[in-house]
């Protein structure tokens, strides 16, 4: 027995449907397909648009054949060029058709449960029911497939870095990444469980630990968190470490990992990836992950109003937006905003039109001070027609609000404007205090604290604590966050402080972290990390709001799987098998 030759061609087809041209025409050829639509000619004569993932070609049949819609055929037949006026600019194949054809029907099919054709919006619930019948669209097979050349084009760029590609388990203890475990029963320990990882993360550790300097994995990793967007339960990441390396050197190895993928899809490479630290991106976007391809950025106003006497904006910080030509709004989508920020979490919203005159109109103008309004004029360089929009609270709350609203109104489609990546660095170490006067990490507890802050955690003032930067860094795209990633800690005694500054006593960190902090003691080297979401990029690249669309069996949004029926209760015998007990809710 030979093996078959390395090309498309196969014993039951010669060519793919949407391949054949002009330059194929007086060619016999046998192709195999789904029966896109069907067009009666004449009694003796039928058209067939036989569709295969490459594509629809023009199939002149025996009109006395029952091909329905969805039938899968192999047609063999000559290639022949249109007649004048039948060619479909529309189809790639347009100028031929296959005639003279010899239909086999390979299997009959009942009609779909819904049209193919990507002009007929489809209900979630009954595309992802019948989801191999959704994967034969169009746009799901450019989805899948871009998914497939982003794989291949990360993998080439990290091993052409020197990473080995290392499989973690799927089985594991639970540690605390900061999302909830999916726990999974052991039968052999009744009363014990194993988790599904939500990232590699402390394995990959380990692998610097056991001398292999560069890992890479595309991993799967499982959160049982609430889905939106850009999340399911399941999810695909590049998961990378290096030993001997820091942030810098990371960037280089993630980003000719993005570039390449970004030219396997598009054809060309993205040029140099910015950086923006933490506090930056929040005074100027009022987010981690800015979406800067339009402007509209926070401007900081809070020395106007120093010493105002109108009381709304005696705050701690005062900052605003300009909306180009928004003072075209009409009250009701004005208060409309106000309602939204206040459901937020903010105290309202200020807004001032910019008159023909250059003043500004707004129902608390008259508790400004004249020099007040001029400045903001003067400040936000606002035209006649233009919109602002003013928060006053603290600092932290006028930034995430302003941040939520610059999106909600200036943010264009997913992928319009291009692909703009951002390195985001410089995150806090810790994210608030505690009641306890304890900090909150930020990130998992082996993040390594930026060296110009090391003194910090020496102090007990808690905000001192929060000034602390660590050496953790995001890349952002268009908006989303692709990843995240940070140089760890791999010295004895920044660990110790870290621990207790959170709580951690020897006896927990055992308990939670015992075979990591156990294989440090044995030699650990620097090391840095990242791991970025293949699902996330992949529907950018393939201009896609949701993730959902480059997924081959996503979830719903609650997260339930019409496909299979899950998630589904199991029965009484296995329940027994692993001593477990379903209790009803309260």
């Amino acid at each position: 027995m030979t093996d078959k030759p390395l090309s498309d061609a196969t014993s039951m087809r010669t060519d793919h449907c949407g391949t054949l041209r002009i330059a194929d025409v007086g060619r016999e050829v046998s192709l195999c397909g789904w029966v896109d639509r069907r067009r009666e000619h004449s009694e003796h004569l039928a058209f067939v648009d036989l569709r295969d993932h490459t594509g629809i070609v023009q199939c002149v049949v025996d009109g006395g054949r029952d091909l329905r819609s969805e039938y899968v055929l192999r047609v063999t037949g000559t290639v022949q060029r249109r007649l004048e006026g039948a060619v479909n600019a529309d189809l790639a194949t347009g100028e031929v058709e296959v005639k003279d054809c010899r239909v086999e029907v390979l299997a009959e099919a009942e009609p779909p449960p819904f049209p193919l054709h990507e002009r007929t919006e489809v209900d979630e619930t009954i595309r992802l029911r019948h989801r191999y019948v959704d994967l034969r669209k169009p746009r799901m097979q450019r989805n899948l497939r871009i998914r497939a050349q982003v794989n291949s084009a990360i993998r080439g760029a990290m091993e052409s870095q020197g990473f080995v590609e290392i499989e973690t388990p799927m089985l594991m203890a639970s540690t605390p990444e900061g999302a909830r475990d999916f726990v999974v029963p052991s039968r052999k320990e009744p009363g014990a469980f194993y988790a599904l990882p939500q990232s590699p993360q402390l394995f990959k550790q380990l692998c610097m630990v056991g001398g292999f300097d560069r890992y890479y994995q595309i991993a799967r990793c499982l959160r049982d968190e609430d889905l939106r967007a850009d999340r399911q339960f399941e999810f695909m990441q590049l998961d990378a470490e290096a030993s001997f390396a820091d942030q810098e050197d990371v960037f280089c190895f993630i980003n000719e990992a993005v570039r390449a993928a970004v030219e396997a899809v598009v054809g060309t490479r993205p040029g140099p990836i910015p950086t923006m630290t933490w506090l930056e991106a929040m005074e100027r976007f009022g987010s981690d992950k800015p979406d800067v391809r339009f402007g509209m950025e926070l401007v900081e106003l809070t020395d106007i109003f120093a010493d105002t006497e109108f009381n709304a904006f005696k705050a701690d910080c005062i900052k605003g937006i300009k909306v180009d030509g928004g003072a075209e709004l009409g009250r009701n989508r004005l208060d409309s905003l106000t309602d939204d920020v206040k459901g937020w979490g903010g105290k309202g919203l200020v807004w001032m039109k910019v008159e023909a005159d250059a003043t500004l109109s707004s129902p608390v103008a008259k508790f400004c001070r004249e020099a007040e309004l001029r400045s903001l004029v003067e400040t936000f360089d606002a035209q006649p027609g233009d919109l602002l929009l003013l928060v006053a609270d603290e600092r932290a709350t006028v930034r995430s609000l302003l941040g939520r609203l610059r999106t909600e109104l200036g943010r264009p489609p997913v992928t319009q404007g291009g692909l703009h990546f951002l390195w985001v660095t410089e995150f806090p170490l810790f994210e608030a205090i505690d009641d306890g006067g304890r900090p909150i990490p930020a990130h998992h507890p082996f993040t390594m604290p930026h060296p110009d802050d090391l003194e910090l955690l020496e102090t007990t003032s808690g905000t001192d604590l929060l000034a602390v930067r660590s050496q953790a860094y995001d890349l952002v795209l268009n908006g989303w966050e692709l990843g995240s990633g940070s140089v760890r800690i791999h010295r004895g005694d920044i660990q110790s402080k870290i621990f207790d500054l959170l709580g951690i006593g020897v006896e927990e960190a055992q308990a939670k972290f015992g075979f990591l902090l156990e294989a440090f003691r044995f030699g650990a080297p620097p090391h840095a990390g990242f791991a970025f979401g293949i699902d996330r990029l992949t529907a950018l690249l393939a201009g896609e709001e949701n993730i959902r669309e480059v997924i081959a069996y996503p979830k719903t949004q609650s997260g339930a799987d019409p496909l299979t029926g899950a998630p589904n209760p199991i029965d009484e015998q296995h329940l027994r098998e692993l001593g477990l007990r379903v209790l009803p809710r309260d």
